[in-house]
Order: C-alpha cells, then structure tokens, then sequence
C-alpha cells in the first residue's frame, strides 16, 4: 500500500482509535509496516485528545444527579401543602404571558369563603385538608396549557391561556360547582365550603402588565360582596355579571 493509499485509509476511520488499531493489524499483517505505523500514531493521538470512558458506575450517579436535580427544580416550583404550583412559579409565568405578544388570557382568582371560620371552627388541620382538597378540585377540568397555583393563604389563581370567553366561565364555574358539592361532611361532620371567583378575561396583550390581575381582584371582591358563592366576570359589553347557581 502506498503512502497515499494509506492516508486515504486513515481518512475513512478519522475519529476512531480502535479501528486504527485494527487497521494497523491487517496492515503489519500484510507487511506493510509504513501503513501500520501510520496507523498506530493516528490512534495515539486520538487516544490522547478524546475524553477517557466514563465508567459505567459514574455514568449512573451522573443520571442519578441529573434526575434529582430535575425533582428539585420541580419541587421548588410547587407549594408544600397543596401541591399546585407556587407563587414563585405563577409570577414567573404570569410576567411571561402579560408582557410577550400573546392570543386570549383569562385568569380567575379564587378565594374559600369564610376560611377562617373553617380554622376557628374545625381547627388548622381541617384546614389544611381543606387547602388540600380545594385544590386538588381546582385542577380537575383544566384546559391545555392551563394551570393551578396558590396564590396566597386560603386564595388560588387559575391561568387558562387561549381560551374563549364562554370557556373561561365554564371552567371558573365548574370550580365553583366542583367545590360547592363536595361531600366536605365527609371529611368533617359539619363541614361546608364553598369559593368565590373573579374572573378577568382579554383577548390579546392589551394591557402589558398586571392590570388583568387587578381586575380579577376587584371582580372577585364583587362575588363576595354579592353573597359568596359566585363568579364574577364582565360580558361582552363589559358590565359585570355575578354568576350563581344555588
């Protein structure tokens, strides 16, 4: 094999000392001990530039790592007690949504009606099974891209991304419902709850801001006002609407 013969053997395996190895094998096998050098000194100097093995006991603890810190990322994002995701995250994700170019945004703030009188009356650890179970019910029925957080104490947002108006009513309303008809009897005797939802809803990146939060604010202060129990929203022509179902 000439010199030009074998740098052209060398050039098909570039990258792999091993084939080099062999290859320097057949060709000392054959005599030609130019080409097996060759051969031999390109799989040195890729041995010496590439990375050794990782052995297979690292590797693992690697993905061990990997996975655990993922877990972590993911338990950082979520509240302790309810599991939803937290106000960290839902600031995250509101400040993008608000202020990127975006299609319709509803959110709808949820507070439980008259929660102290469920710790006075019950005790914190109903109270916590409440805040629990409250959002557990909150999550059910949710849109695509749609999410539950805590936003605070006994109160919780819904974010539902590209939905119509009429769909964001039936989602806050079927939470309402959700929540009103739970067997809390069940869980302790005497027990009733009930939420109320104040519902803010625009079709395109109008604000740029938390002005849609605000407004959700002020409407769920318009349920409360109104008897609890209810959702609140404005309609086409923008009047508020107190929505109940006894």
């Amino acid at each position: 094999m000439t010199e030009v013969e074998t740098v052209s053997a060398k050039q098909v395996v570039p990258d792999d000392p091993a084939l080099h190895e062999s290859m320097a094998d057949t060709l000392a096998s054959r005599g030609d001990w130019r080409g097996a050098y060759e051969h031999l000194r390109a799989a040195l100097e890729l041995q010496r530039t590439q990375p050794p093995p990782l052995p297979e006991q690292f590797r693992r603890e690697v993905d061990r790592l990997r996975r655990e810190r993922a877990q972590a990322l993911e338990e950082s994002l979520r509240d302790g007690l309810t599991t939803v995701y937290n106000r960290r995250y839902l600031d995250r994700r509101l400040d993008d949504l608000l202020t990127e170019p975006r299609g319709p945004l509803a959110v709808a703030l949820v507070d439980i009606d008259l929660f102290k009188n469920v710790n006075d009356t019950f005790g914190h650890l109903a109270g916590d099974q409440v805040l629990r179970r409250v959002a557990m019910l909150l999550r059910e029925g949710l849109p695509q891209h749609g999410f539950c957080a805590r936003y605070g104490g006994e109160e919780f947002m819904l974010v539902l991304p590209a939905v119509q108006p009429d769909d964001a009513v039936r989602v806050a309303e079927g939470a309402r419902t959700r929540v009103a008809e739970h067997p809390w009897s069940a869980l302790w005797p005497g027990l009733s709850v009930t939420i109320s939802v104040g519902l803010a809803y625009e079709a395109e990146s109008a604000f740029g801001d938390r002005r849609q939060v605000l407004e959700a604010d002020h409407l769920l202060y318009a349920a409360k006002h109104a008897g609890r129990n209810r959702v609140a929203y404005r309609d086409w022509s923008d009047a508020a609407v107190i929505g109940y179902c006894p």
